[in-house]
């Protein structure tokens, strides 16, 4: 009896494997941000198999997998800039693979095309738009050798891979490249500050030339009013009184007459009497 029942587990038992097995050979599952490609006893399936769970001929046919998330990749190359300076440069490349890549870049490329057709093409961009540019001019015009790298990095891949993004994160000049660069930075902003200054003393001049030139103009003029018009001192004494009674001393036939000013005090007891 239980002969036959161990008989009957191992028969179950069995099944369930041969079922398991069964079940895993002709279905098939491509998780999140991934696609997958069917290979038929090496024939590769023209369409790629979306995320989810599917089904394929068991045990003739695999999936492969082939993400399609954007990846980001660190990388080091070395350029020589136009006036023969050996610049080390520091990218991250942010690429991804499109749908519909999917199933060449796995034909081609064994489905990791960075090593072999992105780097490469990147590496390729940044030499061509350092050589065009000294040593200085790739540091200082970083966004601008960034954008153009990019540019061309895109027109080298094609639609076959979508590069997303350059990202150069590092320029390296050697040390005495360096030095001579700060250096010349130095020279140059001290001669832009003496043009400066230079500038400004010669608009300093001009203003002083101005203002003298208008205070004689001032003189001359106030000099003519005089001479046409003897008067005008009389409309001065009157515009510059203070509104106290001057005391008059009159002089002899050949002397003139002075205007003294009197204080309140002798003002106030004159007006007494």
């Amino acid at each position: 009896m239980s002969a036959d029942r161990n008989s009957k587990l191992v028969l179950v038992g069995a099944a369930i494997f041969v079922l398991v097995l069964l079940v895993a050979q002709v279905t098939y599952i491509v998780p999140p941000g991934h696609r997958g490609v069917q290979v038929t006893l090496g024939k590769v399936s023209p369409n790629f198999k979306p995320e989810g769970i599917g089904f394929k001929p068991p045990f003739i046919s695999s999936i492969r997998l082939l993400n399609v998330r954007q990846k980001t990749v660190q990388r080091t190359t070395t350029c020589i800039s136009k006036d023969l300076q050996e610049i080390k440069t520091t990218v991250a490349v942010l690429y991804r693979i499109p749908e519909n890549s999917v199933v060449e870049i796995f034909q081609k490329y064994k489905g990791d095309p960075f090593g072999t057709l992105v780097y490469p093409r990147v590496d390729e961009a940044l030499k061509e738009v350092t050589k065009e540019r000294t040593a200085q001019n790739t540091v200082q015009e970083r966004n601008h050798v960034k954008s153009s790298s990019l540019e061309i990095a895109r027109a080298k891949v094609g639609s076959l891979i979508h590069i997303a993004d350059l990202v150069l994160e590092d320029i390296s000049l050697s040390e005495k490249l360096e030095n001579a660069i700060e250096q010349k930075m130095v020279q140059e902003q001290n001669a832009n500050k003496a043009i400066f200054e230079q500038a400004k003393a010669r608009i300093d001049a001009q203003t002083r030339i101005i203002s003298a030139k208008g205070e004689a103009d001032s003189i001359r003029i106030r000099g003519q009013a005089l001479a046409e018009n003897p008067a005008y001192i009389d409309l001065q004494i009157v515009d510059t009184w203070d509104g106290r009674t001057p005391r008059v001393i009159s002089g002899n036939q050949k002397g003139a007459s002075l205007l003294l000013p009197v204080d309140k005090q002798t003002d106030q007891r004159a007006n007494d009497r």
